[in-house]
């Protein structure tokens, strides 16, 4: 039996489904267009860049590159006090685009990836980068003895309680309406909605996540609402103004009698975390419009101690060209 081999005829591939022929005239009138994409040209990482809080509104000329953010502040007068120079500064992120959520971030070249971008670190490594760049400090951090260094956490421990709650004391008064220091999510400066928390100092490293109200501040912390003999279990706590207030005097009054004519706290020899710290309250409570600033202001040792120290901090930094 011989079979006729056959030709297969190719089956026309057309779309059963059309464009309804006014609908069609319709898309005519928006072609599609495609563009080439968009490189962007990034600018390599050459010196080391400091993300932080904005600094306080200036008038034209006499603009500052020292963050409005008491966090923020800390660290530049801890990189600035350590002999660091030519840092930018950048202000343009917010807190949300840094590493956990949290400014401040500082953004150095990349020696082993050679990336343009550079290497991003959290707050917590900015000291081990220092120590990198100008060696490390010795056991004693600096002092001048093993009980000036431990004295010094005492010092800091005053700065963070009873300071610190007299600026957030004020600050929730006046509810912010022509202040320009006030409380972020990680410290005091310029923000929206008032979070009243408290971190560690860069004496106390790694620094704290955890969330602390006003109340926990205060060393010791103030009564319960209920009073110890009430039958109620303790709740709320009981927070007077005037007792506030009255902490903080004699805070700033103990920190100017410590200092004197020193030209560091607690006689050192040259500059240590304890300066860096103090710098970054009393410069935010000399821009208060409060009697805050007043305490500080009747001071003439550490009105003349921010300043010089003022001038040395900020000439370390340089304003980054796209911060805004």
């Amino acid at each position: 039996m011989t079979t006729t081999p056959t030709t297969s005829t190719p089956i026309s591939k057309t779309s059963i489904l059309t464009v309804p022929q006014p609908l069609a005239k319709l898309f005519s009138y928006f072609p599609l267009k495609t563009y080439p994409p968009l490189n962007p040209i990034k600018v390599p990482i050459i010196n080391p860049l400091l993300w932080i809080h904005p600094p306080a509104p200036s008038v034209p000329g006499k603009e500052s590159a020292l963050s409005a953010d008491i966090e923020c502040l800390k660290w530049q007068a801890h990189i600035a006090l350590r002999g660091l120079q030519d840092i930018s500064v950048r202000w343009d992120i917010s807190e949300e685009g840094a590493l956990g959520g949290r400014l401040p971030n500082l953004q150095v070249p990349s020696e082993l990836a050679r990336d343009v971008d550079g290497e991003l670190l959290a707050a917590h490594n900015i000291p081990t980068w220092i120590d990198e760049k100008v060696g490390e400090l010795d056991d004693l951090e600096g002092f001048k003895d093993v009980e000036s260094r431990d004295e010094s956490h005492a010092w800091i421990s005053l700065l963070e309680g009873d300071v610190h709650a007299a600026l957030v004391r004020l600050l929730k008064k006046n509810q912010f309406p022509s202040t320009h220091f006030f409380i972020t999510g990680f410290g005091l400066g310029v923000g929206s909605t008032p979070t009243f928390l408290f971190y560690h100092s860069v004496l106390q490293m790694p620094p704290s996540t955890t969330q602390r109200p006003i109340e926990n501040i205060l060393t010791p912390p103030p009564a319960p609402l209920s009073g110890f003999s009430s039958i109620l279990p303790p709740y709320g706590a009981r927070l007077l103004p005037s007792a506030i207030a009255s902490r903080y005097r004699d805070a700033i009054a103990a920190l100017s009698e410590r200092l004197g004519q020193h030209e560091w706290f607690l006689g050192s020899s040259g500059p240590t975390a304890l300066d860096a710290v103090a710098f970054a309250y009393f410069h935010v409570l000399l821009h208060a419009e409060d009697d805050l600033r007043i305490e500080i202001a009747r001071r003439v040792n550490l009105v003349h101690w921010e300043h010089r120290v003022r001038e040395r901090v900020r000439a370390a930094f340089v304003p980054y060209k796209n911060a805004q």
